[in-house]
């Protein structure tokens, strides 16, 4: 594919994508015309040492772009994919005009790796960031703060996080988070009580409808009474345990002969 021919199809992905309602099916269409075409250059793969700046640009900014649809489309991996992909651009092309999206998919490359709970890469990939940007931009900031109140136990601020998020993009991975802590909080309070008024369990979950709470008691198996408006927590001291009584009795006064003779 020719060089004019990417431009066309990066400035038709760039218009659709930044429209209110992006078509995100069609977006995919674009990116995948585009990946093909780039790695045909070798902007994806650099077997050759590229020069042109318009055109590494180009190939950035269409990066750039699918990394941000992938989390539109709720696609991690295809996520991960294009941030490996653009660590080359943001990392060996200094020479490159400055990103205005860097730090924010940096952000959520960090948001990324907080929610899958991979801390040690969190921290590696922290250490790559320059010290700057890393203690004053509030796209890299928002996911360390994020970080520092999970290692606290303080999950209303991480709950809180939600309404002072750099980027919309940002809400994806927070929610994945959030369900993390769900179900954490809901192990606990199964071990600690035996109900909870449904009330007092959305309070506890930071659910805002009853239609959310009932939901995840149905996945967690709770018994919801609705006249009482409680949900029951299932408990292994519920479970029937059988004693096999005759034969602890045989075997008792098996043993209790035994004890006969050696005396």
């Amino acid at each position: 594919m020719a060089v004019v021919e990417i431009k066309r199809l990066a400035q038709a992905l760039s218009k659709e994508y930044n429209t209110p309602n992006p078509d995100l099916a069609k977006c995919g269409q674009y990116l995948s015309q585009l990946k093909i075409a780039l790695i045909e250059l070798q902007y994806l793969t650099h077997e050759d040492k590229h020069n042109n700046i318009e055109e590494l640009t180009l190939a950035r900014d269409v990066l750039e772009i699918g990394a941000q649809w992938s989390v539109r489309s709720k696609d991690i991996p295809s996520f991960e994919r294009y941030m490996a992909q653009l660590q080359t651009y943001y990392n060996d092309h200094s020479e490159l005009p400055a990103s205005p999206l860097k730090y924010n998919l940096i952000g959520l490359n960090l948001l990324c790796l907080l929610s899958q709970n991979r801390i040690s890469d969190f921290h590696t990939a922290l250490e790559t960031i320059d010290p700057e940007q890393l203690h004053n931009n509030p796209s890299i900031q928002h996911p360390i703060k994020l970080e520092q109140s999970l290692m606290e136990g303080s999950y209303n601020r991480v709950w809180s996080s939600r309404s002072d998020v750099p980027s919309q993009e940002y809400l994806f991975f927070i929610d994945i988070l959030m369900d993390t802590i769900r179900n954490e909080i809901a192990s606990c309070s199964e071990k600690a009580y035996t109900s909870l008024p449904l009330k007092d369990a959305g309070t506890l979950l930071f659910f805002t409808n009853m239609e959310d709470i009932l939901n995840f008691a149905k996945e967690r198996d709770w018994k919801v009474n609705p006249v009482e408006q409680k949900a029951y927590f299932h408990s292994d001291a519920d479970e029937k345990i059988s004693i096999p009584a005759d034969q602890i009795i045989k075997q008792t006064m098996f043993y209790a002969r035994d004890m006969d003779r050696i005396v």
